[in-house]
């Protein structure tokens, strides 16, 4: 029997797909015998009951910029409830958690809580430049939010969240080649209600959320949420007299105010929200892995470190928004207008420890530190604006459709700092870095009850998108580039995106749809010039041009046994022309933009929901990506290799040397960060307890399976498989209005490295530690 973490022949690798392509054959034959069963008599009078008492509620998305029932829409999608996302945010977790708990998507970064990275389908972006795009969309409250500052909003207070799998380029405004994640508050309403949550737990954890909301007038609303995370540092720092003694603490408050007014034909929703946020950067940790392996170096101690840099970060975001409807006889109109901006500095100690070997024997570690690196990134300045008008039909025919304008304009500044760590820390080089986005597109999209069985969808979007980049050095950096600029880049492209889908009924109870559609996102800059010249080929200013997908995918929805169980079944692949992406790290800490010939993927992604008893609530998710970048000339820098050394690393990829630095070939590579297997499992028991009463156990659980940390393949730079679980036992009474709870997070404490630097020693990053505590809940 093979090892289960061989590396698989080219014929192994192709079955998962064709056990995908025979699930997907067998799958309407199921459904339609699960419907057969359903129909036969009951064998009792109690198990009908049983069968009554327990059915899912109908799951409303706005896939398609509508509220439907997400079995109708002809798109890959998870929702996830308000009672999971509960908790999995228990803990005081941020944006991350929802890593691994819906199927096809990852999320990471090497900035903590402040810059998360998403991945759909194995796409997304590892630039941790402050300026950097990424191909999945976040949507919050209709409004998207571009800065990767902004992604990073804290979840509280939702009416839901949605995942969009697959190109959304014709509906969404920005960059949506991978898809969208759609977070919607919970909106004011004219009923007076609210909650408010507290709790605490380990490494001195305190969480506060609540909102209250209830009518001004007859004709307006308002609703307000706010919450609050404190967790003190829980890893020492062992060297004396380090500048930070403690580190992976924060202290985070967000809020959200909405007004919403009702009036005849008429409806205005208003959001104010801020965000403030400061605590540790993310903690970098010197040689952690074992030369040769992806095994941690013997004796590692997650709760110590030994570092000489800075640590910390702060941002602070606000915003607002203004949705409002016009309803004009068969006619809807909206107006979304948003306003975000955001202001940060990051700073960290990128070589992860202390000294440097040039010092002598002694004066450096943990591990060999060839050099010191410390540096910071910062966004002083930051808005930007967006607007849409969007207008809908309400025919009562086969026949409607919507369309509109939007418009978005962002202008950012980034500062990069480096400095010295040996010498008291002191500035050692800046540079400033300014960018202004403008686009605006058009767009239009249809529907189509062809037959009482078939409804046909299709839209198409012109885009055109500007870039004006400029970057200059105001204090060089010892191995950057010297005072000079502005080094300037313009952009100015556009681009026709569509999509066709169809959705077929094969009974009440069983939808079965396929979707083609095509994405695009607009080119990209960066211009990293501290560590390298402004035109080197390993760094300073590079361009990555626009990327191109076209995705196929088919598949079932269906509701099983009177509503007592849900399956969604998607199988995909998609072609990208010109993928953009970028090499970190490398020789000199540089972030260089590239753009493959072709990147391929296929898969299949799996949502099942039940009830397994009465009391019983199941839930499963499971995706499969083969992804694979296709460009044989495409060659990026490789661990530290540069100047004639030795890589750091232990690259399994072929190299060659170019002008001192080794290089390797990428081709036939997954892309970075892109797990093959994903998979979650979700069990709530509860059983009733008096009047009113419930006891309950949840419990949760995902699997990803290993990445790649970089573009090339390195022994050190491919993760672990990684397991998490979660647990939560409480009790609620009168009716669900209060509830007391135990939780834990990451309940088997598994530590694995999620993530790398690879320019200077084998430094890596870990997954966030068990955390145990307890919440009471109060509803009103």
């Amino acid at each position: 029997m093979p090892h289960p973490f061989a590396v698989p022949s080219r014929a192994q690798r192709q079955r998962p797909w064709r056990l995908a392509l025979a699930i997907a054959a067998l799958l309407p034959a199921m459904a339609a015998s699960a419907q057969q069963a359903q129909t036969a008599p009951a064998a009792s009078s109690a198990q009908e009951s049983e069968r009554k008492a327990a059915t899912l509620d109908t799951v409303e998305v706005t896939a398609q910029r509508r509220v439907e029932n997400a079995q109708d829409v002809p798109v890959s999608i998870s929702a996830v409830s308000s009672e999971k996302l509960d908790v999995l945010a228990s803990g005081g977790t941020d944006i991350r958690f929802l890593a691994g708990r819906v199927p096809s998507l990852n999320i990471e970064s090497s900035y903590g809580r402040a810059f998360p990275r998403f991945y759909i389908r194995g796409l997304g972006n590892t630039d941790f430049d402050l300026n950097a795009s990424q191909p999945v969309s976040l949507i919050y409250d209709e409004v998207v939010q571009e800065s990767p500052l902004l992604k990073g909003f804290p979840v509280f207070d939702l009416e839901r969240v949605e995942v969009l799998r697959g190109p959304q380029g014709t509906l969404f405004g920005r960059n949506t080649p991978a898809g969208v994640v759609k977070f919607e508050s919970a909106k004011p309403s004219q009923e007076f209600n609210g909650y408010a949550k507290v709790g605490a737990g380990s490494d001195g954890l305190f969480t506060f959320e609540g909102a209250v909301g209830g009518a001004l007038s007859d004709r307006w609303s308002a609703r307000v949420a706010a919450m609050y995370q404190r967790r003190e540092d829980w890893v020492d720092n062992t060297l004396p007299g380090a500048p930070n003694d403690g580190f992976e603490g924060y202290d985070e408050a967000a809020a959200r105010v909405q007004f919403l007014y009702e009036g005849d034909g008429f409806e205005g929703l208003f959001n104010l929200h801020k965000r403030n946020m400061n605590g540790t950067a993310r903690l970098f940790r010197a040689n952690i892995f074992r030369k040769g392996s992806n095994d941690l170096v013997p004796g590692f101690d997650k709760d110590k470190v030994s570092t000489d840099g800075i640590n910390f970060s702060d941002l602070e975001t606000w915003g607002a928004s203004a949705r409002l409807r016009w309803e004009l006889g068969d006619y809807n109109l909206y107006s979304i207008t948003g306003y975000e901006t955001a202001e940060s500095l990051n700073h960290g100690d990128i070589d992860g420890g202390y000294g440097a070997a040039f010092l002598g024997p002694g004066n450096s570690g943990p591990g060999v530190i060839p050099f010191a690196s410390e540096t910071a990134d910062g966004l002083p300045d930051h808005k930007q604006i967006t607007q849409e008008f969007r207008l809908e039909s309400n025919y009562d025919g086969p026949f409607n459709w919507q369309g509109g304008l939007f418009y978005f304009k962002e202008d950012v500044t980034i500062d990069n700092f480096n400095y010295d760590s040996l010498a008291f820390n002191a500035q050692a080089g800046h540079a400033v870095q300014k960018q202004k986005n403008e686009a605006w597109a058009v767009f239009a999209s249809g529907e189509y009850q062809a037959t009482e069985k078939l409804k046909l969808r299709g839209g198409v979007r012109y885009t055109q998108d500007k870039k004006d980049f400029s970057a200059s050095v105001l204090q060089a950096a010892p191995f950057g580039a010297p005072v000079g600029g502005p080094y300037t880049v313009h952009t100015d492209v556009d681009n026709v995106s569509w999509d066709a889908s169809g959705v077929y009924e094969v009974n009440d109870h069983v939808n079965v749809f396929a979707r083609v559609a095509t994405g695009f996102r607009a080119p990209s800059v960066q211009g990293r010039l501290l560590f390298a010249s402004p035109l080197a080929p390993d760094g300073g200013v590079s361009q990555a041009d626009s990327e191109k997908v076209i995705s196929y995918e088919a598949g079932i929805k269906a509701d099983l046994w009177d509503k007592r169980a849900r399956l969604g079944f998607t199988v995909f692949r998609y072609n990208v022309d010109g993928q953009q992406l970028i090499a970190v790290g490398g020789g000199s800490n540089t972030a260089v933009l590239l753009n493959a010939d072709k990147t391929t993927g296929q898969g299949f992604e799996l949502d099942l929901e039940a009830y397994l008893t009465e009391h019983l609530l199941v839930t499963l998710g499971s995706s499969y990506n083969d992804t694979e970048i296709k460009d044989r000339d495409l060659a990026v820098p490789v661990c530290g290799a540069s100047n004639g050394a030795a890589p750091l690393c232990t690259p399994t990829n072929p190299t060659f040397v170019r002008d001192g630095t080794t290089f390797a070939l990428i081709n036939g590579n997954a892309l970075p960060q892109a797990p093959k297997w994903v998979h979650n499992l979700t069990a709530r028991w509860g059983v009733p307890v008096g009047e009113g009463g419930e006891f309950f156990v949840y419990t949760d659980w995902s699997y990803r399976s290993a990445v790649n940390f970089f573009l090339y393949e390195a022994k050190e730079f491919r993760s672990k498989p990684i397991v998490e679980g979660g647990l939560r036992v409480g009790y609620n009474w009168h009716y669900g209005d209060y509830e007391l709870a135990l939780y834990g997070r990451n309940i088997t404490d598994t530590t694995r490295a999620v993530g790398a630097i690879d320019f200077n020693n084998l430094t890596g990053f870990l997954n966030e530690p068990r955390t145990v505590g307890v919440e009471f809940t109060a509803r009103f």
